[in-house]
């Protein structure tokens, strides 16, 4: 499992003082400024975050070594990364999204269907999108008990009984 994992992203300048539009990606939304520090992807970065106030899509922002518009703008795509170690631990039903991309997917037959490569969320729920065995195509599996009935992380690998015909 990674040390880091994405917690927001900066989608650019907020205003014309400095300030950022942060979007989070935590739980609830607000807990992003208590991660701190956060990194860039590479580690270089470190920032403190003070958010300022709620605004469309997330929150308006004020980070450490960020003063104009146009340091705020040259930030803009950054994802922010927070320590692990500081993120709350989860129930047993409940992962970071970064601890499944990479997962081997294998059906409930022990046949291996592919390999996670990322977890997307359009606003219905969860879905895994899994590269599939010995091609570059991919499917979205719906992240459900009924669809994915084990997660072994300690193994790697994930238990899929996904719908029928999705992996023909």
């Amino acid at each position: 499992m990674s040390e880091h994992v994405c917690v927001g992203a900066i989608a650019g300048a907020f205003g014309v003082r400095g300030e950022i539009r942060l979007k989070s990606f935590t739980a609830n939304p607000q807990d992003i400024a208590n991660y701190t520090p956060l990194f860039s992807e590479d580690g270089a970065r470190s920032f403190s975050v003070t958010i300022t106030r709620q605004i469309n899509n997330g929150f308006s922002a004020r980070i450490s070594g960020v003063s104009t518009k146009e340091e705020a703008d040259a930030l803009r795509g950054t994802q922010l990364y927070a320590d692990r170690r500081q993120l709350p631990s989860l129930p047993d039903d409940e992962f970071y999204h970064a601890d499944l991309i990479g997962l081997n997917v294998l059906d409930t037959g022990g046949t291996e269907l592919g390999r996670v490569k990322a977890v997307q969320n359009h606003g219905a729920g969860d879905l895994l999108e899994v590269q599939i065995k010995g091609g570059s195509s991919t499917v979205l599996m719906p992240f459900t008990r009924a669809a994915v009935p084990t997660v072994d992380l300690a193994s790697g690998r994930i238990i899929a009984d996904p719908p029928e015909g999705l992996f023909e």
